[in-house]
């Protein structure tokens, strides 16, 4: 049977890995009978049968944004809420912490975390991107393999119908390497329950051993497979259902130790199981997707979705428009490029990267990747990471601005455009931008004409080739340079007429006026062209929302710190911005609470940001109007929050004492509600009397705060555990590194300030507490192994044992109190640990000294197992590696002997 099954899972093993498309002339539903039920009846009956007939408890599906959780771009699996439970990290008095056995319906992403089958969606018509994971639970071993399979195939085969003759399963077979033996429970358990054996296939770690990271639970897998071709021909399987059993941990060091609790995670595609029940060519057949958004425009599962259906529907056409015409634009281009190609040359990485969502057009790579798949055209792989490290280069340099390097326009090349009359660049176009209905931003693009080009060295020149680096000066440009601590603009421009050949612009600066824009010319360029400039669109828009939070961030400071409080500098990219404020000491919690609440009202009350030039006299005697100590223009621009330009500046309105008023040149927002929320994430002393705020908003604001309270919850878990006590050397040695691991992850974390500071705070006091209870436990134990040991020596010069101790603060404690009880004896311990490691410490009585140190003999000891020693010539401590411990020992009695 064995020879069989082998040949059976070969022949198989492509049909497991990959679902096939859906359809067929075999394709039938499963019973005449019956009308295919819908597929809210059919969520109901999982939902209702793991509660009414297994009395699992049901909950709500998760948002599929990951809450507290960084790893994920968003929830990709039902177990995602779990996690806490899988890591152990649930809190003890929160609601989850007595879950045992649960079901529930998650809606879910198919991006992020480590099985995402992300490159299958488009490929087959099982795979999805949104998709709806039906699962059940049983934690700490609630039950586990059995009970699992059994409830499973119950569901399927009685509540479903579906014929046991069309389902297959899958099971572990086993990893040599790992040291991982066959999974033959789940195997029999599948038999006893009735599937035929030559349904039942093993396969490798691969298919049937699930994990959730490099490291954490883990466990094998069985999954229940379709067969669609329905006994005609070949077997056509799509994977149905993944029962997990997690019962491993996946170690640091890539080794698996069994979990002490084991549960069970399972996950079913709502999609494919509503295929099968409906008899449908495909899960886009199902009545989930047809009539068109029929489903999700009634699918009362989500509320939240029906609330704000009319913005949802308004932003996914809008980005589907937009989306469609990159995507029309980036076909056109492929093709261009392709006929200009040799029939072996790769595909260019720079046209590559310029489709890319790093580039211009916002398609995503693998998108690309695939359309010139399509086409039998390879991409050039190793350009492409190239460029992806220079732009990771040029993300860190714009993080934190340093010296700016590149193209600039010298004093002489200054003085010549002078000379000839150039007209400075005319960049008011850089404020030719709209508020939509939708609340989305329309950006204009721009047309100019080429004044001047550059090299690379500064050389100016009329025309630059193919590939060539160069500096381009317009007449007139929408792209903001970088200034006023904003980051500049990027994006890309197209010459008249040629709108299919994009030269990607990584930055503008100004000098003397003129805007310099750094671009990388596809084909050539030469002065006169006409060029059209797009910027893009993403990064403008987190640049403007980190200026206008800047703005409201400065207006909060004066509020908690007082008129008086100045601005001494600031800087800001879409990823966060940065603040320098004076003020003679670092802020408090609660002053950090007050200014982020009172960014909050601002953005919740959703105020209209008004900006207008105006004469800069004008602005000369406006109280509370926020200005830096630098030369400005004339006329200068004033951007208010709520209040319009005109009567900010009526000295008699006083409206600038009540609000942000300030002179400004930047983009901002028209309106202050999409800046989201501020946190601020960081704070340090630049110099006495400045201090430094770092800070987040919108979705990153709001991940932070998530990870603080997660931290909180952790901080408030760990107090729970100093405040039961232990009497247990190893269990207060495990929370005193608790402890500190996690003071080192709020030290680290992206989270409020004034939170990081009182969790800083709570955490001092309760390591000295966990470090003085540990001391207390080590003491005792100490004493207890130092009478057991004088026990068994008689008083001589010399001890040389091994003792069970926890850790070298154990050893070394052992050691001095041998020595305080018996001043004239020198002593060396050795005490074994796991996989072989061995721990050494030891004390030389004073008359023994100069000649015998304990450093010496600590050395000789430890460099005989392979290891390593520190100390003095009075007490020494080291650690070694030796199966023969006696060896060990022989050398350490042997030594001193000599010594002494």
């Amino acid at each position: 049977m064995a020879a069989s099954m082998a040949a059976a899972a070969g022949g198989l093993r492509r049909a497991i890995r990959r679902s096939p498309l859906w359809g067929g002339p075999s394709r039938r539903p499963l019973s005449s009978e019956p009308p295919p039920a819908q597929a809210t009846a059919v969520r109901d009956a999982f939902l209702s049968f793991f509660r009414d007939r297994h009395g699992h408890r049901l909950v709500p599906s998760a948002s599929v944004r990951p809450r507290g959780d960084p790893s994920l771009l968003f929830v990709n699996a039902g177990m995602n809420q779990f996690k806490p439970i899988f890591l152990g990290t649930v809190n003890p008095r929160s609601e989850m912490a007595g879950f045992r056995r649960v079901a529930n319906s998650q809606k879910c992403v198919r991006a992020g975390g480590r099985h995402n089958d992300l490159e299958d969606v488009g490929r087959d018509l099982s795979h999805h991107t949104f998709f709806e994971m039906l699962g059940n639970w049983a934690f700490g071993g609630e039950y586990f393999k059995e009970e699992a399979c059994s409830m499973a195939w119950e569901l399927l085969t009685q509540v479903y119908g579906i014929p046991k003759d069309r389902l297959w399963v899958s099971y572990f077979g086993g990893d040599p390497k790992a040291g991982l033996d066959p999974d033959l429970e789940s195997r029999d358990i599948w038999l006893n329950l009735g599937v035929h054996a030559s349904h039942v296939l093993s396969f490798g770690p691969e298919e049937n051993f699930w994990e959730m990271g490099d490291t954490g639970p883990c466990g094998p897998c069985t999954e229940i497979h379709y067969d669609l071709a329905g006994r005609v021909g070949a077997p056509q399987l799509v994977e149905l259902w993944n029962l997990v059993f997690i019962q491993h941990n996946r170690e640091t060091d890539g080794s698996l130790q069994p979990l002490p609790q084991r549960h069970v995670d399972t996950g079913m595609g709502l999609e494919r199981l509503v295929a099968v029940l409906q008899g449908t060519p495909s899960t886009y057949d199902t009545d989930l997707f047809s009539p068109l958004l029929k489903a999700i425009h009634q699918g009362d599962t989500y509320p939240e979705l029906q609330k704000h259906s009319a913005q949802i529907a308004s932003l996914v056409s809008e980005e589907e428009a937009a989306f469609l015409a990159s995507l029309q634009r980036g076909r056109r281009i492929i093709d261009q490029t392709l006929r200009c190609l040799g029939p072996s040359e790769l595909f260019p990485a720079e046209v590559a990267w310029s489709l890319s969502l790093s580039g211009n057009l916002g398609l995503p790579l693998d998108l690309v990747e695939l359309m010139l798949e399509e086409k039998g055209v390879q991409l050039d792989s190793a350009g492409l990471a190239r460029l992806a490290q220079e732009e990771a280069k040029l993300r860190s340099r714009q993080a934190e601005p340093v010296q700016r390097q590149g193209l600039q326009l010298n004093v002489h090349a200054l003085g010549e455009l002078q000379r000839r009359g150039v007209p400075p660049t005319d960049d008011s176009p850089k404020y030719n931008y709209s508020l939509r209905p939708s609340g989305g931003y329309e950006f204009n693009p721009c047309e100019a004409q080429v004044l001047q080009l550059y090299l690379e060295d500064g050389t100016a020149v009329a025309s630059v080739g193919k590939g060539q680096h160069c500096g381009l000066l317009l007449d007139k440009t929408n792209f903001y340079a970088e200034q006023g601590g904003q980051a500049s603009d990027r994006g890309y421009l197209v010459r008249v007429g040629q709108e299919d050949v994009l030269f990607p612009v990584a930055r503008a600066q100004i000098c003397g006026g003129f805007i310099l824009h750094e671009a990388v010319a596809p084909e050539g360029l030469k002065v006169g062209d006409q060029v059209q400039l797009h910027v893009d669109e993403a990064w403008r828009l987190g640049c403007m929302e980190k200026h206008t939070a800047t703005h409201l961030l400065n207006w909060a400071l004066r509020q908690a710190l007082g008129p008086g409080t100045e601005q001494r500098g600031s800087h800001l990219n879409p990823e966060r911005l940065r603040f320098d404020v004076a003020t003679q000491a670092p802020l408090t919690p609660e002053q950090l609470q007050a200014v982020e609440g009172t960014v909050q009202e601002a953005v919740g009350q959703d105020e209209a940001v008004y900006m207008e030039e105006v004469a800069l006299a004008h602005t000369a005697h406006v109280p509370g109007l926020r200005s830096l100590d630098e030369v400005y223009p004339d006329p200068v621009r004033v951007v208010s929050v709520g209040v319009p330009v005109a009567r900010a500046l009526d000295p008699a309105s006083q409206a600038a004492l009540q609000t942000s008023v300030e002179l400004c040149c930047g983009t901002h927002l028209l309106r202050t509600g999409a800046v989201g929320d501020l946190v601020i994430i960081g704070e340090r002393q630049l110099t006495k009397g400045t201090v430094r705020l770092l800070a987040v908003t919108g979705e990153q604001a709001q991940q932070a705060r998530e990870v603080g309270q997660s931290l909180a919850q952790e901080v408030e878990a760990a107090t729970e555990r100093l405040s039961r006590g232990s009497q247990d050397v190893v269990e207060a040695h495990r929370l005193s590194k608790d402890m500190g691991r996690l003071i080192d992850a709020v030290d680290t974390a992206v989270m409020p300030q004034w939170q990081r500071r009182e969790l800083q705070a709570a955490l001092k006091v309760l390591q000295r507490r966990a470090n003085t209870a540990l001391r207390k436990l080590e003491l005792r134990q100490a004493a207890q192994k130092t009478q057991e040991l004088l026990q068994r020596h008689s008083e001589g010069p010399l001890i040389v044992d091994t003792v069970a101790a926890e850790s070298l603060s154990v050893l070394v404690k052992v050691v001095r109190q041998l020595c305080e009880r018996a001043p004239c004896t020198s002593v060396l311990l050795l005490s074994p640990q796991p996989q072989g490691h061995v721990l050494c410490a030891c004390q030389v009585a004073q008359s023994a000294m100069p000649a015998f140190t304990a450093e010496a003999w600590a050395l000789a000891v430890c460099s005989h197992m392979g290891g390593k020693a520190w100390g003095s010539q009075v007490v020494a401590q080291g650690t070694g590696t030796t199966a023969d411990l006696e060896a060990a020992l022989s050398t350490a009695r042997t030594y001193a002997l000599d010594q002494l």
